[in-house]
């Protein structure tokens, strides 16, 4: 497909890092295949992981077609832009015409970047994920790419004032072995697998991160931040979730 907005995006993004220190710390890339389909599936701690995670792939030349909801596609300066890198809009309530496109794009080749978590995670430990990244490699035989980024909470994240021109903040992104679930193979038993591989990544990125101050709001609770426990953000979600189903 024609790479009109992508690869300008891009440059812009790696221009804007520099100039503000992004120190990003990149392991792993070596996983990503330099051609067919993959699925690249991420934890999710902020608004700007897409990027992030998205440079996961760019050592291996790859651009990733990210499944995000359908809102972001509706705005009047990101809905361009996402529709211009051919990402994938989902309607949580009526997914299967997404679900349809994200297999036709892995069946053409592509990277499809999926958050399994679906939603951000408060507590910035990994939520229980979604089983759909897991049915989409075994329906099209193409490969699953464990992602887990740290830092990027930083700069902008749920509940908290952007701060997207903050300097110097260290982001590290870890890129885990492939796996390979095949059809016929219990879904549940992969997407478990699944969620430990990311959960390690994610402790590994947190333990080596070049900053470890105490007490400060990005730290998750286990690791002495100030971050809500995961029950606590699970609380916060679902009173979260009744507001938005009230106010309908």
């Amino acid at each position: 497909m024609a790479e009109i907005v992508y690869p300008p995006v891009i440059a812009a993004v790696r221009t804007l890092f520099r100039a503000l220190d992004v120190r990003l710390h990149v392991e792993g890339a070596d996983h990503v295949p330099r051609s067919g389909g993959a699925v690249l599936v991420s934890n999710h701690i902020s608004y700007l992981d897409f990027i992030f995670a998205g440079f996961a792939a760019l050592p291996a030349r790859r651009l990733v077609r990210f499944m995000a909801k359908e809102d972001v596609f509706k705005h009047s300066v990101s809905g361009p832009l996402m529709r211009g890198m051919h990402h994938i809009p989902v309607d949580r309530g009526a997914g299967a015409g997404s679900y349809a496109t994200a297999l036709r794009m892995l069946k053409a080749g592509e990277v499809v970047g999926v958050f399994a978590e679906a939603t951000i995670s408060r507590s910035f430990t990994v939520k229980e994920i979604k089983s759909g990244a897991i049915r989409m490699a075994q329906a099209t035989g193409t490969p699953i790419i464990p992602v887990g980024l740290w830092g990027s909470q930083r700069l902008w994240t749920k509940g908290r004032p952007r701060k997207l021109l903050q300097r110097h903040v260290p982001v590290t992104i870890l890129v885990g072995e492939p796996m390979y679930p095949k059809r016929g193979e219990n879904v549940n038993d992969h997407t478990t697998d699944l969620h430990t591989r990311i959960s390690e990544l994610v402790d590994r990125a947190q333990r080596t991160y070049p900053e470890q101050p105490s007490g400060v709001w990005w730290q998750p609770a286990h690791l002495g931040g100030t971050a809500p426990t995961p029950e606590e953000a699970a609380a916060m979600d679902e009173a979260e979730a009744r507001a938005k189903k009230d106010a309908e």
